[in-house]
């Protein structure tokens, strides 16, 4: 196979994303271990809950959003189902499917951690870049993101990993602080 190498340029700046990005979701996986038990799984699901109407998402469309294969989300649902804080339920007009929906406990799981999870992306993050820095990342991400909508998702943004309410956790993420930052303001 014939294929070009990086070069340093190229290779310095991805050896830094995978760095960065490894070492900020270690350290975030271990605070939310620590202090709350949950696991990165569990929290991404809970956070996903907590954005869909009625604190309820098909399962395979949760699977798509988080780009999952199927076994995986039902391992982690069966998991999160024996601590009580998602269960299943019927799909509407779906017989073979099934909904995850979020329990009360799930939902105070989440509401503890969720803000030692923000303190934390502060913490690692976004109080370490200047504005200039943030915005320069948020267009990179962007430009990649787009790149990958047009590039590698065969429906598009019609494919349900890249539906609105179910793009990336991060979208996910950016809408509970922007809830989050409503209610610090009321």
């Amino acid at each position: 196979m014939d294929q070009e190498s990086l070069n340093e340029r190229e290779t310095r700046a991805w050896v830094s994303f995978q760095h960065m990005r490894i070492e900020v979701n270690v350290v975030l996986a271990r605070m939310l271990v620590r202090d709350f038990g949950l696991t990165e799984a569990d929290f991404v699901i809970l956070l996903r809950l907590s954005n869909s109407p009625g604190h309820r998402l098909r399962a395979r469309d949760m699977a798509a959003a988080l780009q999952w294969e199927r076994s995986r989300l039902s391992r982690q649902i069966s998991r999160m189902e024996t601590r009580g804080t998602v269960m299943r339920a019927p799909s509407e007009g779906d017989a073979r499917g099934y909904d995850v929906v979020l329990t009360e406990a799930g939902r105070a799981a989440f509401q503890a951690a969720w803000p030692s999870y923000v303190a934390g992306i502060r913490h690692c993050f976004a109080d370490v870049l200047s504005t200039a820095q943030l915005d320069a990342l948020t267009d990179i991400a962007e430009t990649i993101d787009s790149h990958f909508s047009a590039q590698h998702y065969p429906g598009g943004l019609q494919d349900p990993a890249k539906a609105p309410g179910t793009r990336t956790t991060a979208a996910g993420i950016e809408s509970a602080i922007a809830a989050d930052s409503l209610e610090s303001a009321r």
